[in-house]
């Protein structure tokens, strides 16, 4: 899952400006206090309304087992289908997350600066963790042979390459060479960035063909500018609308931004990292059918993690990343709406989530302790308030003159006094949950991810916001009727030979 780190003295007083050096994480809110002071008591309250168990949990049988979770919803009661989105969008998310930020630094205990914590990855939504440096500074990650180095490097999962199912590359130890290793954190997020690696390489196919560019040069380029366009048009025409509502994105587009503002450069505020951006968490479900009919014939249902921990290395019986087998692969009809009858919902948008999220395994956390380094999610997205002294969901709602939920709204924080001082993330999962009835982020929510979205796009002067507005997408459509006028993530992996 998207994580989000610090590791700076406790006695730093994190800024109130709202601009960042370049290369930062910082503000939208600068002005506001943290949501509550940071005590021992108000750590312990956060452990005990993230743990396992707690008013958090959904609780989900997972003695049942994987596939009766999916097929049976009476054992999984607290987590219901979201009408209005596939799963696969989850992981979308996840992927977008992983363009955007990088920071490999770690400390829960820490009080810190987001201006002085780097972000490794560009701020924007240019595919940095697919591309890398590029072909000359990252060439591991480009088929030097028969890609003549400006595609991708791709693996087969069958030998001799007998079959149309593909894995990432990866080295003698099963390790992903990717321009981003949490892209190989599950299986579902893995294959989509396979997705993405075998898409580039369909445009590179393209403008070789068509455009009849023949300098590899020159065809990588344009077919770098050809995917980042078309992928940042659906990311602004179905991921955002699906995600916070048409209404929010075309009042930002239309009208401008009204909280994000810097003065260099774009920047990637905490509440948007820390807070209103980690709504993805609750959409997981603790269980998926990663393919229709497997190639041992059977389709392959597990647990996003795995309770009863690693099965075979070979062939792991959950759907965890860095592993290699011949039936780890993912069919996008579960995942994406082709129209085929396939589609399986994400969980709705609300302050639950799926019981595997709060013991995750020691390849997602190393080392568990209980406050320091908690394996639970909920956990560690709530401790992350303190780390990087948030404001209360509530301040951030006046401050944006957008209706405030109520003390009785939030009424299952009373016992630890934060029904009217509640952290950002529970805040925006609540308010998802009561004023969308879960299928989309609430007001809060919906602006501050819209805004950043946005915002990364017209800070980007390659960005095809920036400079071709007007632009619309070209390539092949899996509905006619959308060709030249829409593009969506179902085309992206159609084009990619994927699904």
């Amino acid at each position: 899952m998207p994580g989000f780190h610090g590791m700076y003295p406790r006695d730093i007083i994190p800024p109130r400006s709202t601009y960042y050096a370049s290369g930062r994480f910082g503000r939208l809110f600068g002005k506001l206090p943290p949501f509550a002071a940071d005590t021992p008591q108000l750590r312990e309250a956060l452990v005990d309304i993230g743990k396992r168990g707690g008013i958090m949990d959904a609780k989900d049988d997972l003695a049942a087992g994987p596939v009766k979770l999916i097929t049976d919803p009476a054992l999984s009661a607290h987590n219901p289908d979201n009408p209005k989105m596939g799963a696969g969008m989850t992981f979308l998310g996840q992927f977008l997350d992983h363009d955007m930020t990088f920071d490999p630094t770690s400390s829960l205990e820490r009080q810190s600066d987001p201006e002085m914590i780097a972000n490794f990855r560009t701020p924007t939504l240019g595919l940095d963790n697919l591309y890398g440096a590029g072909p000359g500074a990252s060439p591991h990650l480009y088929d030097q042979g028969a890609g003549g180095g400006i595609k991708f490097l791709i693996e087969s999962v069958a030998p001799g390459g007998a079959s149309d199912k593909f894995d990432l590359p990866r080295n003698s130890q099963s390790t992903a060479l990717i321009g981003d290793p949490r892209n190989d954190e599950n299986l579902i997020v893995s294959q989509l960035h396979l997705g993405f690696l075998r898409f580039h390489n369909a445009v590179v196919d393209y403008v070789v063909k068509e455009l009849k560019l023949t300098n590899f040069g020159d065809a990588f380029a344009e077919a770098q500018r050809i995917v980042r366009w078309h992928y940042q048009w659906m990311i602004l025409h179905e991921f955002l609308p699906l995600t916070c509502g048409e209404a929010v994105v075309q009042d930002v587009l239309r009208h401008g931004r009204k909280f994000y503002r810097w003065r260099n450069e774009p920047f990637i505020p905490v509440e948007f990292s820390v807070g209103a951006y980690r709504f993805g968490h609750s959409q997981v479900r603790p269980s998926y059918r990663a393919n229709l009919a497997g190639m041992k014939g059977q389709p392959f249902f597990a647990f996003i993690f795995n309770p009863e921990g690693p099965g075979n290395p070979a062939d792991p019986d959950d759907l965890s990343g860095s592993a290699r087998a011949p039936r780890r692969y993912i069919d996008w009809p579960t995942f994406f709406d082709f129209k085929d009858g396939n589609l399986k919902h994400n969980k709705k948008i609300d302050a639950v989530l799926s019981s595997p999220l709060f013991a995750l395994p020691g390849s997602v956390v190393p080392h568990p302790a209980p406050v320091a380094n908690p394996n639970s999610l909920a956990q560690r997205n709530l401790l992350r308030h303190l780390t990087f002294a948030l404001p209360s969901g509530q301040r951030v709602a006046q401050a944006m003159r957008l209706p405030v939920l109520s003390e009785g709204d939030l009424g299952a924080l009373k016992p630890y006094g934060l029904q009217n001082r509640t952290p950002l993330w529970f805040y925006v999962l609540r308010e998802a949950g009561l004023t969308q009835k879960g299928e989309r982020l609430g007001p809060v929510g919906a602006r501050i991810v819209t805004e950043v979205f946005v915002g990364l796009m017209e800070g980007d002067d390659t960005s095809y916001l920036t400079q071709e507005p007007d632009w619309r997408p070209f390539l092949p459509t899996v509905d006619p009727a959308r060709h030249g006028k829409d593009f969506r993530m179902v085309d992206i992996l159609r084009l990619a030979g994927v699904a």
